[in-house]
Formats: structure tokens, C-alpha cells, sequence
């Protein structure tokens, strides 16, 4: 039986005063399987060409923690103590730096592991990857 899931896209915005992004990871979230993930890809060509001298380093690192704040691990910081759908709503509330969301989206599936590669698939990775 299908179950309701929710995403949201991260996005890469290396210079926050332009607005331009690339796409660099998914996150998913469904309640009813109490399951969180985020896949990340970062396209460092593709971020370069916003910003040649964003540190594509760092970038990966901040996503990084972003992944252990969906797992729950202690580096994480205080939202580790947090429920899995607090941690998403406090992973996609709008914020105005170098790591943006997209608006949450929802959907149905009966595998949430086999959605979150699909989106990363769909919405992140370069064609042909």
C-alpha cells in the first residue's frame, strides 16, 4: 500500500544576493514508515559557473551535517533530540543561505529508499550520470 511522502530539493546558492542555484540534493521525509534521508550530488562545474570561487569543499561539508541532521547523529547538534518530521521542518524552513530548499512537494510511494535515488535521478544529477 502506497504511502504519502513529502520532499523538498536542496539547493546550492553561492552568492545569496543573485537568487541562482543549482540543484545538489533531496530530502525525504515519510511519517508513516518514520523514515528521513537526504542524497546529495554537487555538480562542482556546475556551482563554479554561479561562482568561481565558492569552496565546493565546504559545500560538500555543510551537506555533509545536513545528512547527519536527518540521521539524528549527535554531531548533529541539539535537532538530533528532535522527532524525524521536526527535523524536516526545521531542515526546509526558508533560511537565506548558501543551502536553500525548494518548497515541499509530496507524493505516494510503497519504497521512500527507491524514491529519494529516483528524485536525486530526476531533479539533481547531470543527464546521463
Amino acid at each position: 500500500m502506497p504511502h504519502v511522502f513529502e520532499y523538498a530539493v536542496l539547493r546550492a546558492v553561492p552568492r545569496v544576493e543573485r537568487g541562482e542555484f543549482v540543484n545538489v540534493g533531496v530530502l525525504l521525509y515519510c511519517a508513516p514508515l518514520d523514515f528521513l534521508r537526504a542524497k546529495t550530488f554537487v555538480d562542482a562545474a556546475r556551482v563554479r559557473a554561479l561562482d568561481p570561487a565558492v569552496d565546493v569543499e565546504l559545500l560538500e561539508a555543510l551537506l555533509g551535517h545536513l545528512g547527519s541532521s536527518c540521521d539524528g547523529a549527535a554531531e548533529a547538534g541539539p535537532v538530533s533530540a528532535t522527532t524525524r518530521g521536526q527535523r524536516f521542518r526545521w531542515l526546509t524552513a526558508p533560511r537565506s543561505t548558501v543551502i536553500q530548499t525548494s518548497p515541499t512537494h509530496t507524493g505516494f510511494t510503497d519504497d521512500p529508499e527507491a524514491e529519494v535515488n529516483r528524485l536525486l535521478a530526476a531533479l539533481v544529477l547531470p543527464p546521463g550520470h
